[in-house]
C-alpha cells in the first residue's frame, strides 16, 4: 500500500480510501456479509481510511462499519481511520430535509456517530453540505471544540467552494476537502483545487468512477432499482447515458492497450493528479475492491495521460452530476 497525507494538518492515510455508502444505501441492494468481508479485505490490503456519513441509511452504515471493526483482527482495527460526514436531515420515509450546521447539532451528531461506530474518536469529521443559515466558522469552530475535547482528531469539509474554504481555514486547521473529482467531474481544477493547495488542504476525491458510470461495468440497457440513486442521476438518463458510455468505450481502448481495466485507468488518473489527493473507491464486494486496488500498480506516463484525456476530454460529460434539487445544495457549484 502507498500512503499520502491529508494536507499539512491531517493524518497519513492509505493512497486509496474505501467509501462505504453503497454498502447501506443509494445503490440498490447490498449484501451485509459481503460488505463486512470487503471492509476486512480492504483493511488487510492496507487501506486505512473508511469513509461514511451518519445519514447513510439513517445510521445503518456507521453500525455496519462498527461491526466490521469489532470483528476485524486487532492489528487491522487499530490502523483504521474513520472519516464521517454529518448534518443531513432525514425523515422516516428516507426523505431529505436540508442540513444542520449549528454548533449544538454538530456535537449531537458526533455523540451518536461515536456510539454507532464503537470508537472513542472520529479521525476526520465534516459537514456533508454547507448549512446556508449557519456561518461556516461556527460549524468548524464546533468541530474544533470536539478536537480539543479528544472526540475528533481532524477537521474536514465537503463540497464547498474556494471562498468558503478560505473562511473555514482561517477559523481552524482544516485537513482536507472531500469533493467529487473524476475524469467526468473536473470542475475543482479551475479554482477550488488551487485554493486547497495554497492553503495546505488535502483532497479526498469521491465519485472517482462517477458512481460506476466509468467503471466499465455499466451497459447501455442497464436498469436501476427504485432505491438506486443512479435511476434519477442526470448522467445515467437516456441520451446522456449513451453519450457518456461512448466516452467509456474510448477510455476502454486506452486501458486495454495498457493492460488495465477501465476502472483501474480512471482511478489511476485521479491518483496521478497529485500526492495531496486521495481517491475514495466505493467497492461493495471483494472482487470490485481487488480491481480498484490494482490501480495502484498502473503507472501512467505523460503519453498515457494525454491519451486518457483525449478519450475523455475535460467537460465532455453529458448531464449534471446531481439532479437540480441537489445541485442547489452544493456550495462548490456556486
Amino acid at each position: 500500500m502507498l500512503y499520502r497525507t491529508l494536507g499539512t494538518a491531517g493524518p497519513q492515510v492509505s493512497a486509496l480510501g474505501l467509501g462505504c455508502m453503497g454498502m447501506s444505501a443509494l445503490y440498490g441492494h447490498a449484501d451485509r456479509d459481503e460488505s463486512i468481508a470487503t471492509i476486512h479485505a480492504a483493511l488487510d490490503a492496507g487501506v486505512t481510511l473508511l469513509d461514511t456519513g451518519d445519514f447513510y441509511a439513517m445510521g445503518h452504515n456507521e453500525l455496519l462499519i462498527g461491526e466490521a471493526l469489532r470483528t476485524a483482527p486487532a492489528a487491522l482495527r487499530e490502523k483504521a481511520l474513520t472519516s464521517v460526514k454529518f448534518g443531513a436531515l432525514r425523515d422516516p420515509d428516507g426523505g431529505w430535509s436540508g442540513y444542520d450546521g449549528r454548533p449544538a447539532a454538530v456535537k449531537n451528531f458526533a455523540a451518536y456517530s461515536l456510539q454507532r461506530l464503537g470508537v472513542d474518536h472520529i479521525d476526520v469529521y465534516r459537514i456533508a453540505r454547507l448549512d446556508p443559515d449557519v456561518p461556516v466558522e461556527e460549524t468548524v469552530g464546533a468541530i474544533a471544540e470536539l478536537v480539543e475535547a479528544g472526540h475528533v482528531r481532524h477537521i474536514g469539509l465537503s463540497e464547498v467552494g474556494a471562498e468558503t474554504l478560505r473562511r473555514a481555514a482561517a477559523a481552524a486547521p482544516v485537513s482536507d476537502l472531500q469533493i467529487e473529482y473524476s475524469l467526468l467531474s473536473r470542475g475543482i481544477e479551475a479554482e477550488i483545487l488551487p485554493t486547497a493547495r495554497e492553503l495546505g488542504i488535502g483532497v479526498t476525491a469521491y465519485g472517482v468512477l462517477s458512481r460506476g458510470l466509468i467503471s466499465g461495468h455499466v451497459t447501455r440497457d442497464r436498469q436501476f432499482a427504485a432505491n438506486d440513486f443512479r435511476g434519477m442521476s442526470p448522467r445515467f438518463q437516456g441520451e446522456n447515458l449513451q453519450r457518456n458510455l461512448d466516452l467509456v468505450d474510448a477510455l476502454r481502448k486506452v486501458a486495454e492497450e495498457r493492460g488495465a481495466t477501465v476502472a483501474q485507468t480512471a482511478i489511476a488518473w485521479v491518483l496521478s493528479r497529485g500526492e495531496d489527493i486521495v481517491p475514495l473507491v466505493g467497492a461493495r464486494t471483494r472482487e470490485r475492491l481487488a480491481e480498484s486496488l490494482g490501480a495502484l500498480d498502473v503507472a501512467l506516463s505523460p503519453d498515457d495521460l494525454a491519451a486518457i484525456e483525449a478519450a475523455v476530454p475535460a467537460g465532455a460529460a453529458a448531464g449534471e452530476r446531481y439532479p437540480e434539487s441537489q445541485m442547489a445544495h452544493l456550495d462548490s457549484e456556486r
